[in-house]
């Protein structure tokens, strides 16, 4: 039996400095060290609709210059979407954007962060339930990442 395939949800392109690598969807895919029949991409952004979440083992949703505060069409479309996908118990990941989606799909807050802009190379601490998780549970307890954001979760969602 095949397995099914993770979709990445594309909310936007990298700085056109950056484009000769790939847009997003590769990154995360290399990253992952998922083959590239092993995702399907939706670019939500170009109004792409997402699919019937049944399709998928898992969720990705990438970056974005955009700002999740500007509730655009397409993101609050998206929005919706990743909200049923969690009710119903799909494993969901957001990087940058795609986190802050997730937390306002579910309920918190975002808005710029009140620090101004992180730019930079930060520590991530992982919560207690993520040695738990499939993704996480052989990441080390913190760990270096990249980011760069304007805006951020200043509420997470309950539960």
């Amino acid at each position: 039996m095949k397995s099914q395939p993770f979709l990445i949800v594309e909310t936007g392109q990298p700085f056109p400095t950056l484009r000769r690598y790939g847009r997003f969807p590769h990154w995360i895919r290399v990253a992952a060290g998922l083959e590239e029949a092993e995702t399907v991409v939706v670019n939500v952004e170009h109004g792409e609709t997402l699919p019937d979440r049944g399709e998928f083992a898992a969720t990705i949703v990438t970056g974005s210059a955009a700002f999740v505060t500007d509730r655009a069409d397409w993101s609050e479309r998206s929005a919706d979407w990743l909200r049923d996908a969690a009710h119903a118990g799909m494993p969901l990941l957001g990087i940058c954007y795609g986190h802050q989606l997730l937390a306002h799909a579910l309920g918190g807050e975002v808005a710029y962060n009140p620090a101004g802009r992180e730019s930079g190379t930060i520590r991530l601490e992982l919560e207690a339930p993520a040695a738990a998780d499939p993704l996480f549970a052989g990441l080390p307890a913190t760990f270096p990442a990249h980011a760069t954001h304007l805006q951020t979760v200043l509420r997470a969602p309950e539960g």
